[in-house]
């Protein structure tokens, strides 16, 4: 979480992080339901995870730009399919989130 704050979630392979985190009652908005629409799901991935992800595309660049909060690991959950390989992926939520689902 932004305040340091840990959370646990379990997820198969194949799921898109957004809806783990959602899942798990993440301020995770996901306004656009995963089509690169907005930057509601924007999250700040651990370094030693960041380089371990596919590159992100010109697109989810672009929907970068307009979020709040943007560090260099930062990515759109809604792009981040989990596999094995990232099991224990550690990621924060941005200082600046807001989810209109949960208030």
């Amino acid at each position: 979480m932004a305040d340091g704050s840990k959370v646990t979630a379990q997820a198969e392979p194949g799921a898109r992080l957004l809806e783990v985190g959602q899942n798990a009652g993440m301020p995770l908005e996901g306004t656009c339901e995963g089509q690169m629409a907005c930057s509601t799901c924007h999250v700040i991935i651990a370094p030693d995870w960041f380089d371990k992800l596919p590159a992100a595309s010109m697109e989810e660049e672009d929907m970068l730009d307009l979020a709040a909060g943007v560090a260099r690991t930062s990515r759109l959950s809604c792009q981040i399919e989990l596999t094995e390989a990232l099991d224990g992926i550690e990621v924060r939520i941005p200082g600046v989130s807001r989810d209109m689902q949960i208030g």
